[in-house]
């Protein structure tokens, strides 16, 4: 009877075990895809603010007189 429950109690470390390397596997593979996340967010907020130098600004254009008066 005790070594049913010990080799139960076996069985059970081992499906944990194996459960926590998926489980940390899966944590790994999730930073990497939000390290690479964060990187790209980067560039597009840096090519944002870019864009947003260059253009022209808008008070100016609203009050100069349309072409065709």
């Amino acid at each position: 009877m005790m070594e049913n429950r010990l080799m139960e109690l076996e069985i059970k470390v081992s499906y944990q075990e194996d459960l926590l390397q998926i489980l940390n596997d899966i944590i790994a593979k999730q930073q990497q895809q939000i390290d690479r996340l964060e990187i790209a967010f980067k560039n597009v907020n840096e090519r944002v603010k870019s864009l947003a130098t260059k253009m022209p600004d808008d008070s100016t254009q609203q009050h100069e007189i349309p072409p065709h008066y």
